[in-house]
């Protein structure tokens, strides 16, 4: 965990520069100028001015006081990381505001809330206009990013790594027809054109993979794709001859600080087409995603000009083709060996060798095994080791000075992931390697049965995640307990490890978007003590059609298929709390991992001992 910083000079010289600007208010979000979630050292505006280091936050500076928002994977850390100019909002609890609502609740007498509009989506902002103007205050686009001013010269720089490209052998399809099936959407929406702006969205659809933001294999640039033309907007210096020669013909290389001018000038091409025409039917619109910035949008002309919506190529993404779901199978195989690698040694070097392991020695021993297997690229995220109370904090990451000791007599949870080049994987198991209390115990299991519950679920097509979310937190709810998180998300194909738009929890947008065949999405339900443990089993799953004896309303039914191959821990299930059919789905679960993963430890006698063990049968 990141100590604690003093905010109280980067406050101040902030709040000096929101007077110079004649702000009473600022708005500083977590994401970049493309909304993404993990982002470049350089975006990292928030924990910068802030403190807190999670990826998921909100902070809003007023002349007097300062307030951050932050959900409940994050509430343990920010309690840590936040001195005492902040004020928590802990989002998703009784009586606590929403950060909107907080921040419009600080602009009686028509103050001004400013935000750099380039960090902020269009759809966030008109919403945050309308609640301001009804309480007499005023949102204002800040063309400057206060909090850059304010980092100076010690802003880390903008990145510039190499742009590759991604074979079809693993893209399972080749750019030129992505953008063919594009075409026929836009044509069919009678739209003039999409303009791209999220990172994952167009290293996907251009068959290119990057490294300019940590674990995410992404480039920073922006796409406009009409019936006519396609245009790439990225530094040329970050491409390869190889890259341009896969793109020559069929895609146009612009700067990357081009995009907003040429987009302006675009739409202003296309009204002024229209209008020569003589047309009175409706000038077409340009789509944006529903995560595209206020600044894109303005500059291709605001609501009149735009439509926003669902991103066409979010959702074509989700859903795999053939080549990449067996890229995902085969590389959890590779994974679930490198995990049950470590387990093994781990345990070993605790309890045999009685060796002294803290947090980030064991993420690193797992990190130099996962780097020993076929098409390794690097990691997926920032691995969450963490021991005993550690475990309780949800997106825990150690860093040395600071880190915890491993220690063989309380809960170990690690959960990890790792970029392949035919897949991307992220697998937790939560582990002990001394005596685990009743309270662990029965905890762990009522996870694991949720856990179990999910990945056996059959739901007809048109099912959403949200429909589903409660059949993995049932047994938790049976005791009155519960998890602060979402219990599955989406998965990029050596892409991001965080995919929209499909998800299983109580998100609202969960809710609009049904689970299709193809999709790939975790399933890690958990349960947490602050400062005592904490318990989360994640397992991969890929959405595929079942036989069922009757199909009603002639609908297809949907179900999973898992692929995440590395034991659960033996020793903290409670076998007493398992139906006869759970234990018979664990053990088929624990012989396919045996079948699957015992080839890699051939020479390996104390892993393939470890796995026998911890895969026997109950």
């Amino acid at each position: 965990m990141v100590a604690k910083v003093s905010t109280t000079e980067r406050l101040a010289a902030l709040r000096k520069l929101m007077k110079e600007h004649q702000i009473d208010v600022y708005m500083v979000p977590s994401e970049d100028s493309h909304q993404s979630e993990y982002i470049a050292p350089c975006d990292a505006r928030r924990a910068f001015i802030s403190g807190f280091t999670g990826s998921a936050g909100y902070a809003v500076v007023t002349l007097e006081k300062a307030a951050l928002s932050t959900d409940g994977r994050y509430f343990n850390q920010a309690e840590q990381q936040l001195d005492d100019n902040w004020e928590l909002l802990k989002q998703g609890l009784q009586d606590v505001p929403t950060i909107q609502d907080w921040t419009a609740d600080q602009v009686a007498g028509g103050k001004v809330v400013g935000v750099d509009p380039t960090v902020v989506t269009a759809q966030d902002a008109r919403k945050m206009a309308e609640k301001l103007k009804k309480r007499g205050g005023e949102l204002r686009a800040v063309d400057q990013n206060l909090v850059d001013l304010v980092w100076g010269d010690d802003r880390p720089p903008r990145p510039r790594e190499t742009v590759r490209v991604h074979p079809v052998e693993y893209a399972g399809k080749v750019f030129q027809d992505k953008l063919q099936d594009l075409r026929k959407e836009l044509e069919k929406r009678k739209v003039a054109g999409f303009v791209v702006s999220m990172l994952d969205e167009i290293a996907w659809l251009y068959n290119l993979r990057g490294n300019d933001i940590p674990y995410n294999p992404v480039f920073f640039s922006y796409a406009v794709v009409t019936p006519q033309a396609a245009t790439l907007y990225v530094d040329e210096a970050k491409l390869p001859q190889d890259v341009k020669d896969h793109l020559e013909g069929k895609v146009t290389i612009r700067p990357y600080e081009a995009i907003f001018g040429d987009v302006a000038a675009l739409s202003a091409e296309s009204a002024q087409s229209n209008a020569d025409a003589g047309t009175k039917t409706e000038q077409p619109k340009f789509l944006i995603s529903n995560r595209t910035s206020w600044a894109l949008s303005k500059a291709l002309g605001g609501e009149e000009r735009v439509e926003e919506v669902r991103s066409l190529i979010a959702d074509a993404k989700a859903i795999k083709n053939d080549t990449e779901l067996e890229g995902m199978r085969r590389c959890h195989i590779r994974d679930g060996a490198a995990l049950s690698e470590y387990f093994a040694w781990l345990e070993d070097q605790l309890v045999n060798k009685g060796a002294q392991l803290d947090e980030v020695d064991g993420a690193d021993k797992l990190e130099s095994i996962r780097a020993k297997h076929e098409r390794f690229v690097g990691l997926s995220f920032d691995t969450i080791s963490s021991t005993g109370a550690n475990a309780a904090v949800i997106h825990y990451k150690p860093e040395k000075p600071g880190c915890s000791v491993i220690d063989a007599s309380k809960i170990y949870l690690c959960d990890s992931g790792a970029q392949y080049l035919d897949g991307t994987t992220d697998t937790t198991r939560t582990l002990h390697f001394g005596e685990p209390t009743d309270m662990e115990k029965k905890a762990y299991t009522l996870v694991l049965k949720g856990h179990i519950a999910l990945e056996r679920i059959r739901f007809p097509k048109g099912t959403s995640g949200y429909a589903i979310d409660a059949l993995a937190r049932q047994f938790l709810w049976n005791e009155g307990l519960d998890y602060r998180h979402g219990t599955g998300h989406g998965v990029g194909s050596f892409l991001n490890v965080h995919e929209g738009p499909i998800g299983i929890g109580t998100r609202v947008q969960y809710a609009d978007v049904a689970l299709s065949v193809g999709n790939v999405l975790s399933n890690e339900p958990g349960y947490y003590e602050d400062g005592n443990f904490g318990i989360r089993i994640e397992n991969m799953m890929m959405v595929r059609e079942v036989e069922t004896k009757h199909q009603f309303g002639d609908k297809p039914y949907l179900g999973f298929e898992r692929v995440t191959m590395t034991p659960h821990c033996r020793k903290l299930v409670d076998t007493s709390l398992l139906t006869e059919d759970e234990k018979a789905f664990i053990n088929e679960y624990h012989k396919e991992v045996y079948e699957k993963t015992s080839k890699f430890f051939e020479k390996d006698s104390l892993t393939l001992a470890w796995l026998k063990r911890e895969t026997a049968p109950y």
